[in-house]
This record gives C-alpha cells, structure tokens and sequence, in this order.
C-alpha cells in the first residue's frame, strides 16, 4: 500500500465507524418516534430507563442497581412489559440492518480509497498471492480445476425470522444505504425518512411470530428466496472476477474458469425425523425449483431481446444464427408464440422469441423429446452460443461479453434444476425397509438379527444378482412403501430433470458398511444403479454416510475400508467419477464429547478417511455439517474452509448453510458476494497449500501430540458433567428454556427424533439454542480450560508450547479464537438469573459453581496462551459489537426468567395463559437477534 493510501485508508476509519454509529442512532430515533405514536410517552420513557441502568450495570456491576433494575423490570405491568419486549427485540433487528449496510460500505470504502491495494480475502489478493509467489500458469490452471465448493442450505428450523419481517428487512436496508447517496436533495432525505418511519411502524405492528409451524413447502419457498432475490445474480459476478483477475495476473492466457462454486439444498429432501417430508413433497420441491429457473431464464431473455435491436440493414449475422431461426421456424411452425418478433430485419429478436417459447413449451408433456421445446439446459446454452458467437462475427463483442456471457454462466450454474437437492433419512429406516422386503421374497426371515459381516455378505450378494426384489403385487407397510416412493421419485427427478438434481443420498448415524449397501440396493431396485450387458456398471446416486457422534467418526475409517474391499462397491464409486462423499457432523460429536474433543476429533477422522481413500484410488469429497452457532462449528465460511487440512479437500468440499446464517449472508448482493469472494480467496489458498506443502503448518507432530493430550482431558472433564453428573439434565431443563423453544413455531421437524426425554434423543439443535439463549453458551467452551491448566500444570515450557502453537498451528488458533467468541456472548451474571430457576438450591449451587469457575479458568488460560488483556483483543470489530449489543440483550434476557418462572409455575398447578407463552417466545426471538450467531 503506497503511504497516500495508506494515510486515505486510516482516515475513512474513524468516519466510517461514525457512519455506523449515524445509522443505529437514526433508526434508534425512528424507533423511538414509532414507541410514542404507538404507546405514548410513558412507554419510551420505561425503554429508555431500562436501557440506560442496562448500560450502566455494563460498565461498572453494582450490586444495589442490579437490584433495582430487577425490580424495574418486575414490576412492569403486562401491557407495557410486552412493549417493551418487542422495543428491544426491534432493536436489535435495526442494529443488525445498520451492521449488514456497514459491511456493504466498508468494502467500497476500501475499493475507493486504497487505491492499488488489493483487499484481503479478496479474490483479487489470492491470485495476486500465487503471481508473487512464482506459481505457473499450468499449476495455476490445474488448481482451478481443481477447487470445487457446494455451499448447502438445511431445513434445520435455526432461522427465527418470518419471511414478512426479512421482506421488511431488504426494503429498510436498501432505503439506509440510499442515505450515503450525496446527491440527495433535502426533500430526497425527507422522503427516505418517512419510508423508514412507514417500515418500522409496520414492522411495530408485524407479527414475529408464526401462528402455525411452517410445512416442509414453506421451507422450499423460505430457500428460494435468496436464490430468487441474490444468488442467482451473485454467483455468475464472483466467477467473473476470478476471470478477470487471472487475466490481469495470468496475462495472454484464454481463462474459462470451470463450475467450483454452486449451492445446494436440504430443504424438501431431508427427512431424517421429519414425517411431513415425503416423497410427494419431494417432486413438489423439484418442480418448485425448476418454476424458479425457467421464470428467471425467461426474465433474462426479455431483456436481451429489448436490447438486441441490431439489424441486418446495417449488419450481417452469422449463416449458423439465420439457420437455426430456421429451425426453430419449423419445428414451432404454427403453435402460439406470443412472444414472436414480427420484424424481419432483426434476427436477434426473432431468435429470443424462439427461445422464450422453447422455454414456454416445456410445460407441454406432449412435445417432450421434440426439438419444439427444450429437453435439456445444454440445448439452452447451445443456442445462446450461437447468438454470442453472432455477435463478435459482426464486431459487437462488447455486448457479448456484458450481456449474453453472463447468461450463459446462469445456465452452466442452475440448468434447469436450480439446485442440486441432498435427500438424507435415519439408517435405521432403511434397515427395517430392508428387513421386511427380504422377509416377504424369503430370503431372510430376520435381515435385523444378522450381525454385521452376515449383513454384507447378503447385501453384496443381491447387489450382484441382476434380478429385482420388490413387486407391485406385493403389498407393503406405509413406511416402507415410503422409503421405495423416495427412490422412484428420485429416479424420475433424474429422467425430469437430470442427474444432477440429485446426486447424494445421506445416512443419518451411519454406523457400519451395511448401512451403505443398503442405500445402494435400494438405488439398484429403482435403476438408479444397474450393470448394463456389456458389464458397464451406470450409478447416478450415491450413498453418503453422515458420520456424527465420537464412536461413529472413530469408527469411519474400517467403515469405508469394508465399502472399499467390496469390488461392486467401488464399481459404483468408479461410475461416480472415483469421487466418494463422506458427511462429517459437528452438532452431536460437539454434544458427545464438548467443543475441543469434537474439533480434534474431526480432525483426526479427516486425516484417517484420507488416507484410507488414498490406499483405494478413491477422491474424498468431505461434507462438512456446520452449524451457524458456536456449539455447531459455526464460523465465517472463509475460516471454515481454512479450517480444514489442506491434504483433505482435493476431492472438492461441501459446507452446511443453515438456517440462522441464510438471512446475515444472502438477504443482500453486497454481503452475499463478499461471503462468496472470501470462500473463493480461501479455496485457492486451501489449494496453494495442498499442492506446497512445504507452505503449510498444519501439520506437526508436537503440536498434534499436545491437541491429542488436550481433547482427552477435556472430554473427560465435559463427559463428568454432562454423562455422569446425576443432577445435570435437571440443571440444564430448569436453567434454560428448553421445552419453550419446542413452541417456537420456527421448523417443520420435531425438536427429539423420538418422543423421548433421554439426552441421546435431543437433537443437537435445541441443545446448543437452549444454552445460547440462557447466556451459558456451554457447548462452545467448557471444559477447554481445564484441559490447558491440567496440560501446563505449573510449567512455563509447557505454556509457552501452548503459545507458540497458537501462533504456528492453524487448528489450535481457529479453536482457540472460537473460544475467544464464545466466552465473549456468554454470561454469567445473566446466567445465574436463569440457574435460579433450578427447584433444588443444592444442584443449582453446586454445578452452577462448578460452571463458573471453569468459565473463569477458561478465560485466564486463554489470556495467558494469546497474551491478550481482555478477551477478543484479537478482533476489536466483534469485541465492540458484542460491548454494544450486551447492555440490550440483558433487559431481554432478565425478562425472560421472569416469564418463564411465571409461566412454569402456572403450568405446574396444571393452568397456561397464552399471552405469557406468547411473550416468552418474543423474548427468544429478541435474543437470537441480539446473539447473532444462535443456535
């Protein structure tokens, strides 16, 4: 950076923090105008009191105004305290519109005034990283091709937001960046702040919360949205900069980048535990995504044809344009085309219309197959060529380049299919489908009471035999009917669609190698995998085992060895590309063993299944289950590529978007872009490092040897409480709202995979919620001090050990930074509010104390390891937006216990009062706004 750009960049600082210091104090004041209009001046009043013994409670704890601010907010009457619930949780929804804008404007304040300084994490700073660092062309070219990103969206029920309030959100967004625009007159500012002040009355008076649980469809429609609003445009503009950046680096050379970067979907396809997604609600969920992409493609071409105004007066097109208008003529003849261009001096127009019929006509069953519709996207593409190839023919390569090359880019990203959708069910369900086929065919009277090896043995015996094992004469159970249903529907998706609206299939608790084969026999029985005569064997669905608790990612590698050494297995793998997708879950390893077991051991089962696909010629395609919240693996996209071992991403990556992180990172096309150009940054780095190992110190052995020792201690010291502690699951359903969020109409898919109250039968959701919303955020650090004061035990060799790691092994700092966030959000002043709750004082006493100090321990270990003051030094944008949003979350957070406390205790005399139900799950709402980051 030249010292002028230098100087530019370090004065915007100041000015742009105040812009979003302007932005939060302006919707503040809206807000406070929308309080008066909608509940007079007492009820700003009581806000603002709050709010203010809030922060100063923040900067200096005292004791008696901690007191009386607990009576504040217990005397409020029910009228007023609902407002005042719903004056902070709107709160904190304009802080976070206010952030998302700021992180908008730091990027171009940063493109305007660095001049040629290259942003870090930029796409633009990773291709200039492997210029300095002498990479050649052909290296550079094999890495491109070799990057491959699936970012996939779950119907996890983590997104609390309505989609009215998010519509809101997009609308008062676009006004608040309209307000940097200088050129705005005065009455232009009037005008913005009276459409402000209509949206937040409106958001005032909009219901946050569901009246209903929403269905699996309105799920699908929640994930269209962004592909609708954002992605759809965003996806073609982050792979044009990544051309345009090799151009400039990587001059002379003709760059095609290849499809890396494409999302994927859960929604209508997962049905682990969820009874309302059936095969029915599948097909709807992939005709749903076609509507989607045809109605864009259509859009897209209107506009091309209103600007394709060229002339054959004045300009020659190319023969192949004039004959496939020809074509196109006679294969439409005399079917209605409203769309058809009556000047006959402009081709281009006449060909669109063509087009827009074609796509038009793919409604009509009766012209499948016929060249008067179109049957595939590559048809599409084929006939947008011919119009790009016309146009550089006739010198008109600028519009080419602007405006058809992006098009074309859509069709290779989206098809027709939009998105490639992942159906994922319980290994279990397959199993008793399985058991009840074989009993009725007479092949195995108990498939279930085979052990292991004599389950292989048999599936691999089938899987050879070309004869079928269902028939439509044989009448079976609902579930099992059901679990046929999916794979027939898939294989008529594929014939529909193509192959590539389908391609995984998920194995909830895979456990063992017939898990798997049972998957693949169940593709056999459908076509999906078949050995053609001349012994070819054709596969185009892939069972995928989805690896989540301890023993399963212990487990893993003899499980894909057994696969493996099975040669119709591999048969499989080979038609697949020798490509084999493996799922690794961080939710329930993180419940099983706590938050650093869990990353060690993902870890480690990364480098083992590596190795493993290795020895068999086989590419690994890791499938990385994250969560959006601490406790999940949550962490920016960027980091979570980073995160994982170079060595291990070469068959391609997969990432889970889940629901609470769709709206913070695809709601708007500046953010979603900047998300998408860091992950693109990062999988080139990801790659350089791979392909130079010499670069990369992610692997040694000392530092492997100390994360070892460090898992152990502290998955015993995490397994002592929460599997051997007798009183902890009482502590955990009395301290935190956990049977509330079960009425929080925010998913389609029950909270337990059974009607259980057994802790191995909660979902890893609920749980990570639960702690998040009660301040203790426990699944995202405890036990991680502990393990480092054991490990150090007094000597300074071995802290500074644990020091230099944090500076030269990536894993421990990624680890130790998610620490840092999670100590940051959680509370434990807050915290002892909700352990009040607990009936008996003695449980509550002794493992709210033992929680305590390893919160403390844990904070003074990290100090010491990173060399910090406070807690993220490291990172002072987060640590200042977490400073700035706590004194609002606690008000939330007291009112909570209080409501929950009343609730429960009428509950317990066997009455409920819905109004007080209601007000609890608008204080849940609140605090996942303020969190961010929640469950």
């Amino acid at each position: 950076m030249s010292d002028q750009a230098a100087t530019q960049t370090a004065q915007s600082r100041p000015q742009v923090s105040s812009l979003l210091r302007r932005d939060v104090r302006y919707l503040g004041n809206i807000l406070g105008e929308v309080l008066v209009h909608q509940g007079g001046q007492q009820l700003l009043e009581v806000v603002e009191r709050i709010r203010e013994m809030s922060k100063t409670l923040r900067a200096s704890f005292d004791p008696k105004l901690h007191e009386e601010f607990k009576q504040l907010v217990e005397s409020l009457n029910p009228e007023i305290r609902h407002q005042v619930i719903r004056a902070f949780a709107i709160y904190f929804q304009l802080v976070n519109i206010a952030e998302q804008i700021h992180r908008i404007r730091r990027k171009r304040d940063y493109e305007r005034s660095a001049g040629a300084a290259v942003q870090p994490g930029s796409i633009e700073s990773a291709v200039k990283d492997l210029k300095e660092r002498g990479v050649p062309v052909e290296i550079v070219r094999e890495m491109i091709k070799g990057i491959s990103l699936e970012l996939v969206m779950t119907a996890h029920p983590t997104e609390a937001t309505r989609r009215a309030v998010l519509d809101i959100h997009k609308r008062m967004a676009c006004d608040v960046l309209e307000l940097d625009n200088p050129t705005l007159t005065n009455r232009e500012r009037e005008r913005l702040r009276d459409k402000l002040l209509n949206e937040v009355l409106t958001l005032w008076q909009t219901d946050e919360l569901r009246s209903r649980k929403p269905t699996v469809l309105d799920e699908v429609q929640n994930g269209l949205f962004y592909f609708d609003q954002t992605l759809f445009d965003v996806l073609p503009d982050v792979y044009e900069e990544l051309e345009r950046c090799l151009d400039k680096y990587y001059p002379g050379e003709r760059w095609h980048v290849p499809t890396y970067l494409r999302f994927g979907s859960w929604i209508g396809g997962d049905r682990d535990g969820n009874p309302s997604c059936t095969s029915d609600v599948t097909w709807e969920t992939f005709n749903r995504h076609r509507h989607l992409t045809v109605s864009k493609y259509r859009a897209e071409l209107r506009k091309l044809m209103s600007l394709l105004s060229f002339s054959t007066s004045i300009v020659k097109v190319s023969e192949e344009l004039i004959e496939s208008i020809r074509r196109d003529c006679e294969a439409i003849g005399d079917l209605a085309n409203l769309d058809r261009w009556r000047n006959d001096k402009e081709p281009y127009r006449i060909k669109i219309g063509y087009m827009l019929q074609k796509l038009a006509n793919m409604k009509r069953e009766e012209l499948k197959g016929t060249p008067a519709r179109y049957n595939s996207a590559e048809e599409l593409k084929q006939d947008l060529k011919i119009i790009d190839r016309s146009l550089r023919y006739h010198f008109a390569d600028y519009v080419a380049d602007t405006h058809i090359r992006k098009l074309i880019r859509q069709v290779e990203l989206f098809g027709f299919h939009l998105t490639t959708l992942d159906i994922r069910q319980h290994s279990k369900e397959h199993e008793n489908a399985i058991a009840e086929i074989l009993a009725k065919m007479k092949i195995t009277p108990d498939y279930a009471a085979l052990d292991e090896e004599e389950k292989i043995r048999l599936l691999d015996q089938l899987l050879n035999d070309p004869r079928p094992l269902t028939s439509p004469h044989i009448e079976y159970s609902d579930s099992t009917r059901e679990c046929l249903n999916v794979f027939h529907t898939v294989y008529r998706a594929q014939q529909e669609f193509g192959v590539d609206c389908v391609r995984s299939y998920l194995i909830s608790m895979t456990q063992g190698a017939s898990d798997m084969l049972e998957v693949l026999l169940f593709a056999k029985e459908v076509g999906l995998f078949r050995r053609d005569e001349d012994g070819k064997v054709v596969c185009t669905l892939q069972p995928v085992p989805l690896f989540e608790t301890i023993d399963d990612l212990h487990a893993a590698p003899g499980i894909m060895q057994r696969v493996f050494d099975l040669p119709i297995y591999r048969a499989s793998v080979e038609a697949m590309g020798q490509l084999q997708e493996i799922m690794l879950g961080y939710s329930d390893s993180n419940k099983d063993g706590g938050v650093v077991t869990a990353n060690w051991e993902l870890r480690v089962a990364l480098n083992e299944i590596t190795e493993t696909g290795n020895r068999y010629g086989v590419k690994l395609k890791f499938f990385h289950g994250r969560g959006g919240a601490l406790g999940r693996g949550g962490m920016p996209l960027n980091y979570s590529i980073l995160a994982q071992p170079p060595h291990t991403i070469g068959g391609g990556i997969k990432i889970t978007e889940q629901g609470e992180v769709l709206s913070s990172r695809y709601a708007m096309q500046g953010i979603a872009y900047r998300s998408l150009e860091q992950a693109t940054s990062a999988l080139i780095t990801a790659a350089r490092l791979a392909k130079y190992p010499e670069q990369n110190s992610d692997k040694n052995a000392e530092y492997e040897s100390i994360a070892k020792e460090l898992s152990e201690r502290a998955m015993k010291k995490y397994q002592d409480l929460i599997f051997r502690d007798p009183d902890f699951l009482t502590f955990f359903k009395e301290s935190t709202p956990l049977n509330e969020i079960g009425e929080l109409n925010i998913g389609s898919r029950p909270s337990k995979r059974k009607n259980s109250d057994r802790f191995e039968d909660l979902r890893a959701i609920p749980w990570v919620f639960a702690w998040t919303q009660s301040r203790f955020l426990l699944p995202a650090w405890y036990a991680a001090g502990t393990a480092m004061a054991e490990y150090v035990g007094g000597d300074e060799a071995k802290l500074d050990k644990l020091r230099r790691a944090y500076v030269e092994f990536p894993f421990f700092r990624t680890l130790i930074d998610n620490l840092q966030m999670a100590l940051a959000k959680a509370d434990m002043h807050i915290a002892k509010e909700y352990a009040g709750m607990i009936k008996d004082p003695a449980i509550r006493d002794r493992i709210f104390g033992m929680i305590e100090r390893e919160y403390e321990l844990t904070t003074e270990m990290i100090l010491r390891v990173t060399g910090q003051k406070e807690i993220l030094d490291n990172v002072p944008i987060i640590q200042e937006s977490i400073r700035l949003r706590n004194p609002y979350v606690d008000p939330l957070s007291y009112l909570q216990v209080q409501l929950l406390t009343e609730l429960r205790a009428l509950r317990a005399r066997g009455e409920d009062d819905a109004n007080l139900l209601r007000e609890v799950l608008l204080t849940i709402n609140g605090i996942a706004a303020g969190l961010r980051n929640t469950g």
